[in-house]
Protein backbone atom coordinates (compact mmCIF):
# COMPACT_ATOMS: atom_id res chain seq x y z
CA UNK A 1 0.00 0.00 0.00
CA UNK A 2 1.46 3.38 -1.00
CA UNK A 3 1.74 6.32 1.37
CA UNK A 4 -1.16 8.22 -0.17
CA UNK A 5 -3.43 5.16 -0.04
CA UNK A 6 -2.44 4.61 3.60
CA UNK A 7 -3.40 8.19 4.43
CA UNK A 8 -6.73 7.79 2.65
CA UNK A 9 -7.50 4.62 4.59
CA UNK A 10 -6.58 6.19 7.95
CA UNK A 11 -8.54 9.32 7.04
CA UNK A 12 -11.62 7.18 6.37
CA UNK A 13 -11.17 5.67 9.82
CA UNK A 14 -10.98 9.17 11.31
CA UNK A 15 -14.21 10.17 9.56
CA UNK A 16 -16.12 7.07 10.62
CA UNK A 17 -15.09 7.19 14.27
CA UNK A 18 -14.95 10.91 14.94
CA UNK A 19 -18.74 11.22 15.18
CA UNK A 20 -18.77 9.41 18.54
CA UNK A 21 -19.40 11.16 21.85
CA UNK A 22 -18.88 14.79 20.94
CA UNK A 23 -20.59 17.76 22.46
CA UNK A 24 -23.18 18.85 21.66
CA UNK A 25 -25.09 15.99 20.05
CA UNK A 26 -23.93 13.88 17.15
CA UNK A 27 -23.18 16.62 14.66
CA UNK A 28 -20.70 15.73 11.87
CA UNK A 29 -17.38 17.51 12.30
CA UNK A 30 -16.79 19.56 9.18
CA UNK A 31 -15.00 22.63 10.50
CA UNK A 32 -11.31 23.28 10.77
CA UNK A 33 -9.30 21.89 13.69
CA UNK A 34 -6.94 24.18 15.60
CA UNK A 35 -4.63 22.51 18.13
CA UNK A 36 -3.00 24.94 20.55
CA UNK A 37 -0.05 23.73 22.65
CA UNK A 38 0.36 26.11 25.59
CA UNK A 39 3.85 25.89 27.08
CA UNK A 40 5.16 25.11 23.59
CA UNK A 41 8.79 25.79 24.50
CA UNK A 42 8.79 23.47 27.53
CA UNK A 43 10.09 19.91 27.90
CA UNK A 44 6.69 18.20 27.96
CA UNK A 45 5.59 19.86 24.72
CA UNK A 46 8.86 19.09 22.93
CA UNK A 47 9.28 15.52 24.15
CA UNK A 48 5.68 14.30 24.19
CA UNK A 49 3.00 16.60 22.76
CA UNK A 50 4.54 17.67 19.45
CA UNK A 51 5.98 14.19 18.68
CA UNK A 52 2.51 12.70 19.29
CA UNK A 53 0.98 15.24 16.91
CA UNK A 54 3.63 14.48 14.28
CA UNK A 55 2.96 10.74 14.50
CA UNK A 56 -0.78 11.33 14.18
CA UNK A 57 -0.11 13.53 11.16
CA UNK A 58 2.05 10.86 9.52
CA UNK A 59 -0.72 8.29 9.97
CA UNK A 60 -3.31 10.56 8.35
CA UNK A 61 -5.25 11.44 11.48
CA UNK A 62 -4.47 15.17 11.21
CA UNK A 63 -5.40 16.08 7.61
CA UNK A 64 -3.43 19.17 6.50
CA UNK A 65 -6.52 20.58 4.77
CA UNK A 66 -8.27 20.84 8.16
CA UNK A 67 -5.59 21.11 10.86
CA UNK A 68 -3.32 23.88 12.04
CA UNK A 69 -1.10 23.73 15.13
CA UNK A 70 -0.29 26.73 17.31
CA UNK A 71 2.44 26.97 19.92
CA UNK A 72 2.00 29.54 22.69
CA UNK A 73 4.56 30.44 25.37
CA UNK A 74 6.30 33.43 26.94
CA UNK A 75 9.57 32.81 25.10
CA UNK A 76 10.04 35.32 22.27
CA UNK A 77 10.98 33.23 19.25
CA UNK A 78 9.88 33.00 15.64
CA UNK A 79 7.91 30.24 13.91
CA UNK A 80 11.11 28.88 12.35
CA UNK A 81 12.96 28.91 15.68
CA UNK A 82 10.25 26.77 17.28
CA UNK A 83 10.27 24.38 14.30
CA UNK A 84 14.05 24.05 14.53
CA UNK A 85 13.87 23.38 18.28
CA UNK A 86 11.34 20.61 17.68
CA UNK A 87 13.20 18.95 14.83
CA UNK A 88 15.45 16.66 16.90
CA UNK A 89 12.44 15.44 18.89
CA UNK A 90 10.38 14.64 15.78
CA UNK A 91 12.87 12.70 13.67
CA UNK A 92 15.97 10.71 14.67
CA UNK A 93 19.37 12.32 14.13
CA UNK A 94 20.58 9.25 12.25
CA UNK A 95 18.81 6.87 9.92
CA UNK A 96 16.07 9.30 8.97
CA UNK A 97 14.31 8.33 5.74
CA UNK A 98 13.50 10.70 2.85
CA UNK A 99 9.79 10.11 3.58
CA UNK A 100 10.23 11.20 7.20
CA UNK A 101 12.03 14.37 6.08
CA UNK A 102 9.31 15.15 3.58
CA UNK A 103 6.60 14.59 6.21
CA UNK A 104 8.54 16.75 8.69
CA UNK A 105 8.72 19.57 6.17
CA UNK A 106 4.99 19.45 5.53
CA UNK A 107 4.14 19.10 9.22
CA UNK A 108 6.37 22.04 10.17
CA UNK A 109 4.41 24.29 7.83
CA UNK A 110 1.31 23.62 9.92
CA UNK A 111 2.97 25.07 13.05
CA UNK A 112 2.68 28.74 13.97
CA UNK A 113 4.07 30.30 17.12
CA UNK A 114 2.50 33.07 19.24
CA UNK A 115 4.34 34.66 22.13
CA UNK A 116 2.51 36.02 25.16
CA UNK A 117 2.03 35.85 28.91
CA UNK A 118 -0.29 33.30 30.48
CA UNK A 119 -2.38 35.96 32.21
CA UNK A 120 -2.41 38.53 29.40
CA UNK A 121 -5.50 39.29 27.34
CA UNK A 122 -3.26 40.89 24.71
CA UNK A 123 -1.41 37.61 24.12
CA UNK A 124 -4.57 35.53 23.94
CA UNK A 125 -6.35 38.08 21.71
CA UNK A 126 -3.43 37.72 19.30
CA UNK A 127 -3.70 33.93 19.57
CA UNK A 128 -7.43 34.11 18.82
CA UNK A 129 -6.72 36.35 15.81
CA UNK A 130 -4.23 33.80 14.42
CA UNK A 131 -6.67 30.92 14.97
CA UNK A 132 -9.50 32.84 13.33
CA UNK A 133 -7.34 33.59 10.28
CA UNK A 134 -6.56 29.87 9.95
CA UNK A 135 -10.28 29.04 10.20
CA UNK A 136 -11.08 31.63 7.52
CA UNK A 137 -8.40 30.23 5.19
CA UNK A 138 -9.85 26.74 5.66
CA UNK A 139 -13.30 28.08 4.70
CA UNK A 140 -14.64 27.00 8.08
CA UNK A 141 -18.11 28.30 8.90
CA UNK A 142 -18.06 30.32 12.12
CA UNK A 143 -19.10 28.09 14.98
CA UNK A 144 -18.30 24.84 13.16
CA UNK A 145 -14.61 25.05 13.90
CA UNK A 146 -12.92 22.90 16.55
CA UNK A 147 -10.42 24.28 19.05
CA UNK A 148 -8.27 22.05 21.23
CA UNK A 149 -6.09 23.65 23.92
CA UNK A 150 -3.37 21.43 25.40
CA UNK A 151 -1.99 22.85 28.66
CA UNK A 152 1.61 21.54 28.79
CA UNK A 153 2.07 23.78 31.82
CA UNK A 154 2.40 23.60 35.62
CA UNK A 155 -0.97 23.42 37.42
CA UNK A 156 -0.33 26.78 39.13
CA UNK A 157 -1.14 28.62 35.89
CA UNK A 158 -4.19 26.54 34.89
CA UNK A 159 -6.76 28.98 36.35
CA UNK A 160 -5.33 32.07 34.65
CA UNK A 161 -4.82 30.28 31.32
CA UNK A 162 -8.32 28.80 31.36
CA UNK A 163 -9.75 32.21 32.16
CA UNK A 164 -7.90 33.72 29.18
CA UNK A 165 -9.12 30.92 26.89
CA UNK A 166 -12.70 31.46 28.07
CA UNK A 167 -12.44 35.24 27.68
CA UNK A 168 -10.57 35.45 24.38
CA UNK A 169 -10.38 32.18 22.44
CA UNK A 170 -13.67 30.28 22.58
CA UNK A 171 -15.55 29.03 19.56
CA UNK A 172 -17.87 31.85 18.55
CA UNK A 173 -21.20 30.00 18.46
CA UNK A 174 -22.74 26.60 19.03
CA UNK A 175 -23.36 25.14 15.58
CA UNK A 176 -21.59 21.84 16.13
CA UNK A 177 -18.02 22.92 16.70
CA UNK A 178 -16.34 22.75 20.09
CA UNK A 179 -13.67 24.04 22.46
CA UNK A 180 -11.85 21.47 24.61
CA UNK A 181 -9.11 21.83 27.20
CA UNK A 182 -6.54 19.14 28.10
CA UNK A 183 -4.88 19.50 31.51
CA UNK A 184 -1.87 17.51 32.71
CA UNK A 185 -1.19 15.98 36.11
CA UNK A 186 -0.33 16.64 38.88
CA UNK A 187 -3.81 18.14 39.24
CA UNK A 188 -3.36 19.66 42.69
CA UNK A 189 -1.22 18.56 45.64
CA UNK A 190 -3.97 17.18 47.89
CA UNK A 191 -7.75 16.95 48.14
CA UNK A 192 -8.29 20.62 48.98
CA UNK A 193 -6.04 22.06 46.25
CA UNK A 194 -7.44 19.64 43.65
CA UNK A 195 -11.00 20.60 44.54
CA UNK A 196 -10.14 24.31 44.42
CA UNK A 197 -8.55 23.83 41.00
CA UNK A 198 -11.54 21.81 39.77
CA UNK A 199 -13.94 24.49 41.03
CA UNK A 200 -12.04 27.31 39.31
CA UNK A 201 -11.86 25.48 35.98
CA UNK A 202 -15.42 24.17 36.43
CA UNK A 203 -16.73 27.75 36.53
CA UNK A 204 -15.26 28.32 33.08
CA UNK A 205 -15.89 25.01 31.27
CA UNK A 206 -18.44 22.22 31.38
CA UNK A 207 -17.16 18.79 32.45
CA UNK A 208 -17.42 17.35 28.87
CA UNK A 209 -15.00 20.08 27.73
CA UNK A 210 -12.31 19.18 30.30
CA UNK A 211 -9.87 16.33 29.61
CA UNK A 212 -7.68 15.46 32.62
CA UNK A 213 -4.95 13.41 31.01
CA UNK A 214 -3.16 10.49 32.65
CA UNK A 215 -0.90 9.01 30.02
CA UNK A 216 -0.89 5.58 31.68
CA UNK A 217 -4.50 5.18 30.52
CA UNK A 218 -3.23 5.46 26.94
CA UNK A 219 -0.68 2.64 27.23
CA UNK A 220 -1.43 -0.34 24.99
CA UNK A 221 -1.32 -2.96 27.76
CA UNK A 222 -3.43 -0.84 30.13
CA UNK A 223 -6.01 -0.48 27.37
CA UNK A 224 -5.98 -4.25 27.01
CA UNK A 225 -7.11 -4.78 30.61
CA UNK A 226 -10.84 -4.48 29.97
CA UNK A 227 -10.64 -6.82 26.99
CA UNK A 228 -8.65 -9.41 28.93
CA UNK A 229 -10.97 -9.32 31.92
CA UNK A 230 -14.36 -9.13 30.27
CA UNK A 231 -13.91 -10.87 26.89
CA UNK A 232 -12.33 -14.12 28.16
CA UNK A 233 -14.54 -16.68 29.85
CA UNK A 234 -11.83 -18.35 31.92
CA UNK A 235 -10.94 -15.14 33.81
CA UNK A 236 -14.49 -14.37 34.97
CA UNK A 237 -14.80 -17.05 37.72
CA UNK A 238 -11.17 -16.62 38.88
CA UNK A 239 -11.04 -12.84 39.30
CA UNK A 240 -12.03 -12.57 42.95
CA UNK A 241 -11.01 -13.05 46.59
CA UNK A 242 -11.63 -16.81 46.42
CA UNK A 243 -8.76 -17.36 43.98
CA UNK A 244 -6.50 -14.30 44.06
CA UNK A 245 -4.19 -13.87 47.04
CA UNK A 246 -2.71 -10.45 46.24
CA UNK A 247 -2.18 -7.94 43.43
CA UNK A 248 1.00 -5.92 42.85
CA UNK A 249 1.16 -2.85 40.62
CA UNK A 250 4.78 -1.84 40.21
CA UNK A 251 6.69 1.08 38.70
CA UNK A 252 10.50 0.99 38.87
CA UNK A 253 13.13 3.29 37.37
CA UNK A 254 16.87 2.60 37.35
CA UNK A 255 17.77 6.30 37.45
CA UNK A 256 17.25 9.09 39.96
CA UNK A 257 15.75 12.55 39.60
CA UNK A 258 18.73 13.74 37.48
CA UNK A 259 18.04 17.34 36.58
CA UNK A 260 14.50 17.33 37.96
CA UNK A 261 15.36 17.26 41.66
CA UNK A 262 13.91 20.68 42.47
CA UNK A 263 10.66 19.89 40.63
CA UNK A 264 10.37 16.34 41.98
CA UNK A 265 10.97 17.47 45.56
CA UNK A 266 7.74 19.50 45.47
CA UNK A 267 5.72 16.34 44.82
CA UNK A 268 7.49 13.07 45.68
CA UNK A 269 6.90 9.57 44.36
CA UNK A 270 3.32 9.21 45.69
CA UNK A 271 2.02 12.35 43.97
CA UNK A 272 4.18 11.77 40.89
CA UNK A 273 3.31 8.11 40.23
CA UNK A 274 1.12 6.30 42.76
CA UNK A 275 -1.86 8.62 43.35
CA UNK A 276 -2.50 8.90 39.61
CA UNK A 277 -0.86 6.29 37.32
CA UNK A 278 -0.86 3.25 39.59
CA UNK A 279 -4.24 4.04 41.14
CA UNK A 280 -5.79 4.30 37.68
CA UNK A 281 -4.40 0.86 36.83
CA UNK A 282 -5.80 -0.50 40.11
CA UNK A 283 -9.27 0.73 39.11
CA UNK A 284 -9.15 -1.21 35.83
CA UNK A 285 -7.91 -4.37 37.59
CA UNK A 286 -10.55 -4.20 40.35
CA UNK A 287 -13.67 -2.65 38.77
CA UNK A 288 -16.88 -4.53 38.03
CA UNK A 289 -18.00 -5.07 34.45
CA UNK A 290 -19.54 -1.80 33.16
CA UNK A 291 -22.97 -1.75 31.52
CA UNK A 292 -21.30 -0.81 28.23
CA UNK A 293 -18.08 0.69 26.88
CA UNK A 294 -19.51 4.20 27.05
CA UNK A 295 -17.05 6.48 28.89
CA UNK A 296 -19.47 7.34 31.70
CA UNK A 297 -20.31 3.70 32.40
CA UNK A 298 -16.62 2.82 32.69
CA UNK A 299 -15.81 5.82 34.85
CA UNK A 300 -18.79 5.10 37.12
CA UNK A 301 -17.30 1.68 37.93
CA UNK A 302 -13.84 3.17 38.57
CA UNK A 303 -15.30 5.64 41.07
CA UNK A 304 -17.04 2.78 42.92
CA UNK A 305 -13.67 1.08 43.39
CA UNK A 306 -12.00 4.24 44.70
CA UNK A 307 -14.82 4.92 47.13
CA UNK A 308 -14.48 1.35 48.48
CA UNK A 309 -10.79 1.75 49.43
CA UNK A 310 -10.25 1.69 53.19
CA UNK A 311 -8.03 4.27 54.97
CA UNK A 312 -4.31 3.46 54.60
CA UNK A 313 -2.75 1.87 57.68
CA UNK A 314 0.62 3.09 58.97
CA UNK A 315 1.97 -0.44 59.20
CA UNK A 316 1.20 -0.98 55.50
CA UNK A 317 3.38 1.85 54.21
CA UNK A 318 7.14 1.90 53.61
CA UNK A 319 8.80 5.08 52.33
CA UNK A 320 12.37 5.40 51.07
CA UNK A 321 14.80 8.03 49.81
CA UNK A 322 17.87 6.98 47.86
CA UNK A 323 21.29 7.96 49.18
CA UNK A 324 22.63 10.92 47.23
CA UNK A 325 19.19 12.41 46.46
CA UNK A 326 19.92 15.47 48.60
CA UNK A 327 23.28 16.02 46.89
CA UNK A 328 21.31 17.72 44.10
CA UNK A 329 21.78 21.48 44.73
CA UNK A 330 18.10 22.09 43.89
CA UNK A 331 16.94 19.71 46.66
CA UNK A 332 16.78 21.08 50.25
CA UNK A 333 19.26 19.49 52.64
CA UNK A 334 16.46 18.60 55.05
CA UNK A 335 14.14 17.16 52.39
CA UNK A 336 11.67 14.54 53.66
CA UNK A 337 10.43 13.73 50.14
CA UNK A 338 10.18 10.00 49.37
CA UNK A 339 11.70 8.69 46.14
CA UNK A 340 10.32 5.21 46.90
CA UNK A 341 7.03 4.02 48.37
CA UNK A 342 5.23 0.73 48.90
CA UNK A 343 1.60 1.17 49.96
CA UNK A 344 -0.97 -1.56 50.59
CA UNK A 345 -4.54 -0.64 49.68
CA UNK A 346 -7.54 -2.72 50.72
CA UNK A 347 -10.88 -2.65 48.89
CA UNK A 348 -13.91 -3.18 51.09
CA UNK A 349 -16.39 -4.92 48.79
CA UNK A 350 -17.70 -8.41 48.04
CA UNK A 351 -15.17 -9.20 45.30
CA UNK A 352 -11.96 -8.03 46.98
CA UNK A 353 -12.42 -8.17 50.76
CA UNK A 354 -9.13 -9.39 52.26
CA UNK A 355 -7.05 -9.10 49.06
CA UNK A 356 -4.12 -6.64 49.43
CA UNK A 357 -3.41 -4.39 46.46
CA UNK A 358 0.28 -3.49 46.73
CA UNK A 359 1.30 -0.31 44.93
CA UNK A 360 5.06 0.10 44.63
CA UNK A 361 7.04 2.83 42.89
CA UNK A 362 10.61 3.99 43.15
CA UNK A 363 13.55 5.75 41.53
CA UNK A 364 17.23 4.73 41.40
CA UNK A 365 16.36 1.03 41.72
CA UNK A 366 18.01 -2.03 40.18
CA UNK A 367 15.77 -2.22 37.10
CA UNK A 368 13.33 -0.30 34.95
CA UNK A 369 9.86 -1.74 34.47
CA UNK A 370 6.16 -1.25 35.06
CA UNK A 371 3.90 -4.26 35.52
CA UNK A 372 0.75 -5.70 37.07
CA UNK A 373 1.28 -8.96 38.95
CA UNK A 374 -1.81 -10.94 40.00
CA UNK A 375 -0.79 -13.77 42.34
CA UNK A 376 -3.19 -16.67 42.84
CA UNK A 377 -3.62 -18.71 46.00
CA UNK A 378 -1.83 -22.03 46.58
CA UNK A 379 -3.34 -25.18 45.08
CA UNK A 380 -5.18 -27.06 47.84
CA UNK A 381 -4.11 -30.69 48.32
CA UNK A 382 -0.86 -30.26 46.38
CA UNK A 383 -0.06 -33.85 45.35
CA UNK A 384 3.04 -32.80 43.40
CA UNK A 385 4.61 -31.08 46.41
CA UNK A 386 5.48 -28.20 44.11
CA UNK A 387 4.41 -25.19 46.13
CA UNK A 388 8.07 -24.44 46.71
CA UNK A 389 8.24 -23.75 42.96
CA UNK A 390 6.03 -20.71 43.45
CA UNK A 391 2.45 -19.70 42.84
CA UNK A 392 0.53 -19.14 39.62
CA UNK A 393 0.83 -15.51 38.57
CA UNK A 394 -0.80 -13.55 35.79
CA UNK A 395 1.58 -10.78 34.74
CA UNK A 396 0.92 -7.81 32.50
CA UNK A 397 4.17 -6.06 31.67
CA UNK A 398 3.43 -2.47 30.68
CA UNK A 399 6.98 -1.44 29.83
CA UNK A 400 9.56 -2.17 28.51
CA UNK A 401 9.16 -5.34 26.37
CA UNK A 402 5.36 -5.27 26.53
CA UNK A 403 3.98 -8.72 27.32
CA UNK A 404 1.22 -10.71 28.96
CA UNK A 405 2.26 -14.01 30.52
CA UNK A 406 1.00 -16.60 32.96
CA UNK A 407 3.46 -18.24 35.34
CA UNK A 408 2.44 -21.83 35.93
CA UNK A 409 3.84 -25.15 37.05
CA UNK A 410 4.57 -27.81 34.41
CA UNK A 411 6.40 -31.14 34.23
CA UNK A 412 10.06 -30.79 33.42
CA UNK A 413 10.85 -32.79 30.25
CA UNK A 414 12.57 -36.09 30.99
CA UNK A 415 12.01 -39.44 32.66
CA UNK A 416 11.55 -38.02 36.15
CA UNK A 417 8.25 -36.60 37.43
CA UNK A 418 9.55 -33.23 38.56
CA UNK A 419 7.72 -29.91 38.34
CA UNK A 420 9.18 -26.58 37.27
CA UNK A 421 7.94 -23.02 36.76
CA UNK A 422 7.36 -21.93 33.18
CA UNK A 423 5.02 -19.55 31.38
CA UNK A 424 2.40 -19.13 28.71
CA UNK A 425 3.72 -16.04 26.99
CA UNK A 426 2.26 -13.36 24.73
CA UNK A 427 5.21 -11.09 24.03
CA UNK A 428 4.15 -8.27 21.77
CA UNK A 429 7.51 -7.89 20.05
CA UNK A 430 7.36 -11.50 18.89
CA UNK A 431 3.63 -11.97 18.28
CA UNK A 432 3.01 -8.62 16.55
CA UNK A 433 6.13 -8.22 14.46
CA UNK A 434 6.11 -5.10 12.33
CA UNK A 435 3.25 -3.54 14.32
CA UNK A 436 4.17 -0.23 15.92
CA UNK A 437 2.62 0.19 19.35
CA UNK A 438 1.38 3.79 19.50
CA UNK A 439 2.64 6.12 22.18
CA UNK A 440 0.12 6.85 24.93
CA UNK A 441 -0.05 10.55 24.06
CA UNK A 442 -0.94 9.78 20.44
CA UNK A 443 -3.94 7.74 21.49
CA UNK A 444 -5.13 10.22 24.09
CA UNK A 445 -4.83 13.28 21.87
CA UNK A 446 -6.80 11.43 19.18
CA UNK A 447 -9.43 10.51 21.79
CA UNK A 448 -9.68 14.19 22.71
CA UNK A 449 -10.28 15.17 19.09
CA UNK A 450 -12.95 12.47 18.83
CA UNK A 451 -14.59 13.55 22.07
CA UNK A 452 -14.08 10.18 23.77
CA UNK A 453 -13.47 10.65 27.53
CA UNK A 454 -13.17 6.95 28.39
CA UNK A 455 -9.44 7.23 29.11
CA UNK A 456 -9.57 10.52 30.99
CA UNK A 457 -10.18 11.24 34.67
CA UNK A 458 -13.55 12.61 35.75
CA UNK A 459 -13.83 15.17 38.55
CA UNK A 460 -15.41 12.83 41.11
CA UNK A 461 -12.81 10.20 40.24
CA UNK A 462 -10.03 12.72 40.91
CA UNK A 463 -11.62 13.69 44.22
CA UNK A 464 -11.93 10.08 45.36
CA UNK A 465 -8.28 9.35 44.49
CA UNK A 466 -7.05 12.34 46.51
CA UNK A 467 -9.23 11.32 49.47
CA UNK A 468 -7.29 8.04 49.68
CA UNK A 469 -3.81 9.59 49.84
CA UNK A 470 -4.23 13.09 51.31
CA UNK A 471 -3.98 12.07 55.03
CA UNK A 472 -0.72 10.18 54.35
CA UNK A 473 0.69 12.99 52.20
CA UNK A 474 0.01 15.61 54.89
CA UNK A 475 1.87 13.53 57.46
CA UNK A 476 4.85 13.19 55.09
CA UNK A 477 4.79 16.95 54.39
CA UNK A 478 4.72 17.65 58.13
CA UNK A 479 7.74 15.40 58.71
CA UNK A 480 5.77 12.84 60.75
CA UNK A 481 6.49 9.98 58.32
CA UNK A 482 10.18 9.56 57.51
CA UNK A 483 11.61 7.83 54.43
CA UNK A 484 14.22 5.10 54.97
CA UNK A 485 17.58 5.57 53.15
CA UNK A 486 18.39 3.00 50.46
CA UNK A 487 21.31 2.51 48.12
CA UNK A 488 20.91 3.45 44.43
CA UNK A 489 20.75 0.33 42.29
CA UNK A 490 19.11 -1.76 45.03
CA UNK A 491 15.56 -3.10 45.35
CA UNK A 492 14.76 -0.25 47.74
CA UNK A 493 14.49 -0.48 51.53
CA UNK A 494 14.57 -4.03 52.91
CA UNK A 495 11.47 -3.10 54.94
CA UNK A 496 9.50 -2.95 51.66
CA UNK A 497 10.21 -6.62 50.93
CA UNK A 498 9.22 -7.45 54.50
CA UNK A 499 5.91 -5.63 53.96
CA UNK A 500 5.29 -7.63 50.77
CA UNK A 501 5.89 -10.87 52.65
CA UNK A 502 3.61 -9.74 55.46
CA UNK A 503 0.89 -8.87 52.91
CA UNK A 504 1.08 -12.45 51.61
CA UNK A 505 3.16 -12.12 48.45
CA UNK A 506 5.29 -15.22 47.80
CA UNK A 507 8.38 -14.57 45.71
CA UNK A 508 9.46 -17.23 43.23
CA UNK A 509 13.16 -17.91 43.76
CA UNK A 510 15.21 -19.11 40.83
CA UNK A 511 12.67 -18.11 38.15
CA UNK A 512 13.34 -15.19 35.79
CA UNK A 513 11.07 -14.24 32.92
CA UNK A 514 13.12 -13.67 29.76
CA UNK A 515 11.46 -11.97 26.80
CA UNK A 516 11.53 -14.39 23.86
CA UNK A 517 13.83 -13.48 21.00
CA UNK A 518 12.58 -13.13 17.45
Amino acid sequence: MGTSEWHIERRASFDSESTIAREPGNVPETGSLSIVVLGASGDLAKKKTFPALFHLYRQGFLPPDEVHIFGYARTKISDDELRNRLRSYLVPEKGVSPQQLEDLEKFSKLIKYVSGAYDSEDGFRLLDKEISEHEYLKNSVEGLSRRLFYLALPPSVYPSVCKMIKTCCMNKSDLGGWTRVVVEKPFGRDLQSAEELSTEIGKLFEEPQIYRIDHYLGKELVQNLLVLRFANRFFLPLWNRDNIDNVQIVFREDFGTEGRGGYFDQYGIIRDIIQNHLLQVLCLVAMEKPVSLKPEHIRDEKVKVLESVLPIRDDEVVLGQYEGYKDDPTVPDESNTPTFATVVLRIHNERWEGVPFILKAGKALNSRKAEIRVQFKDVPGDIFKCQKQGRNEFVIRLQPSEAIYMKLTVKQPGLEMSAVQSELDLSYGQRYQGVTIPEAYERLILDTIRGDQQHFVRRDELKASWQIFTPLLHRIDDGEFKPIPYKPGSRGPAEADQLLEKAGYVQTHGYIWIPPTL
